[in-house]
């Protein structure tokens, strides 16, 4: 066994394998030398990834699938307490580890960088994994999508360094202990855990409190949610803060964005120095997230000078404004936003480096609670592009709600004077955007569920 594996991981079996957060502790415990092994609902290039480095993947859940030798189980908050293999578990008195807890234990003896925030884990955790590896640190990471290729969201490295995305959508952010914390922004999501701002700010607290003696939290300075965290811990003991944006009295002082197609220019202030840099994807959300990786990795004490340049390595993740291809004149670009903040950051980056082409949306609505709070807003954000196909709702782990459905963003896009097309039969969408593309437009497939497989679609009908 390789150092750092915890005995309880030598042979565990995860329940949802294929999961973004899941399938990348898997591959860390597999690189470190586990015999590991899962199931999943569906077959995927990650599980196919996955099988690549030793794993044993199941497609479906059975209790046949796990083995009696299995040393433990591991479980993501979306498995229902009916799950076979958890019965199974149970039966068998094998012990049921959450996804949190065991990627805590992969940072143990290790330098952590744990990145939380409503909005932007994915990139900043990808751009300081890119930056720290170009940079000869090889440090682990494990982050919410992949980089270039399946399979790419996770690696063991020699280095002492652990980057981690911090997820506080279900409180699972609370198991870690970072050397250095980024909140990138806090607001109110996750309405099946969180009722409240209030209750969002507590939750924030605690991962702060979390923070070992003498680590750093980098916070934004503009971004309301995340200054008001700020206020709540300023002056804790053992806690150095340090601020970043565009104010004049942020520690990180970001004094310039300049757009340049697809990617930005940004120039800092820090320590009284001005530092320019390239990040190669576009919008000033992005040009941020750069920011708030390039304060974490200072905080770990890395040059500054050579971070900066690292930085622009960086070319981006994929399903974050992901180019998918172009055809017939048309280019078709696949984001992962889903929250109506997430959703006007991206459409105001296209708009940025689109120029006069018009921009065209095929909008999957995710999660009914999530509709439900903030289907208003959601319709409002699709009134930034000049055309919109919302379909039905993708429900992931939910339950239908009474009364909640795409109609809610659709009445709420028409009345801030969006040109919105429902479309209830997600195969017919190629079709219906083939018929409403022109050369030069762009398309934007936007969406946390499965409305990413239509950008291959759409290309292949715009092609034909």
């Amino acid at each position: 066994m390789k150092p750092g594996l915890p005995t309880a991981m030598e042979r565990p079996h995860f329940i949802g394998i294929g999961g973004a957060g899941m399938s990348g502790i898997a591959k860390i415990l597999a690189q470190r030398g586990a015999q590991v092994a899962g199931s999943d609902a569906r077959d995927s290039e990650t599980a196919e990834a996955l099988r690549a480095h030793g794993a044993t993947v199941h497609i479906g859940h059975a209790a046949g699938h796990l083995a009696p030798e299995s040393t433990c189980v591991v479980v993501s908050s979306a498995i229902r307490a009916d799950n076979p293999e958890l019965a199974r578990a149970a039966e068998l008195g094998i012990p049921v580890v959450h996804r949190s807890d065991a990627l805590a234990a992969l940072m143990d003896g290790l330098r952590p960088i744990a990145v939380a925030g409503t909005h932007g884990k994915t990139t900043t955790t990808s751009m300081l994994a890119v930056s720290l590896s170009a940079l000869g640190l090889d440090p682990s990471y494990a982050i919410g999508g992949d980089l270039d290729a399946p399979g790419s969201n996770a690696h063991h490295g020699e280095g002492d360094i652990f980057v981690a995305e911090a997820d506080e959508s279900d409180r699972s952010f609370h198991k870690y202990a970072p050397q250095v914390a980024i909140i990138l922004n806090a607001e109110l999501d996750h309405h099946a855990n969180y009722a409240s701002m209030d209750e969002i700010y507590e939750s924030f607290e605690t991962f702060v409190g979390k923070i070992v003696p003498g680590g750093t939290l980098v916070v934004a300075h503009g971004q309301a949610g995340a200054a008001e965290i700020a206020r709540r811990v300023a002056g804790r003991e053992g806690l150095h803060v340090v601020t970043y944006g565009e104010a004049e009295d942020a520690d990180v002082r970001i004094t310039k964005i300049t757009p340049r197609g697809l990617t930005s220019e940004v120039t800092v202030l820090l320590d009284g120095r001005p530092l320019t840099f390239t990040v190669s994807v576009p919008g000033r959300h992005y040009a941020h997230n750069a920011v708030a990786a390039l304060a974490a990795g200072v905080a770990l004490g890395i040059p500054a000078h050579n971070l900066a340049s690292a930085l622009g390595k960086y070319t981006g993740v994929k399903r974050r404004l992901q180019l998918k291809g172009e055809a017939a004149g048309v280019q078709v670009i696949d984001s992962y936003a889903h929250h109506p903040t997430e959703m006007t950051a991206d459409l105001e980056a296209i708009r940025g480096a689109a120029g006069d082409s018009r921009i065209l949306v095929v909008f999957q609505p995710h999660l009914f609670s999530r509709t439900q709070e903030l289907g208003t807003e959601m319709g409002q954000s699709l009134a930034l592009a000049d055309a919109s196909v919302v379909l039905d709702i993708y429900p992931a782990r939910e339950d239908p709600v009474p009364g909640v459905t795409s109609e809610i963003i659709i009445a709420a896009a028409r009345a801030a004077g969006a040109d919105v097309t429902p479309e209830h039969d997600k195969t017919a969408v190629a079709d219906v955007i083939a018929g409403m593309a022109k050369p030069g437009d762009l398309v934007l497939t936007m969406g946390a569920g499965d409305v990413t497989d239509l950008g291959p679609q759409i290309l292949a009908r715009l092609a034909n």
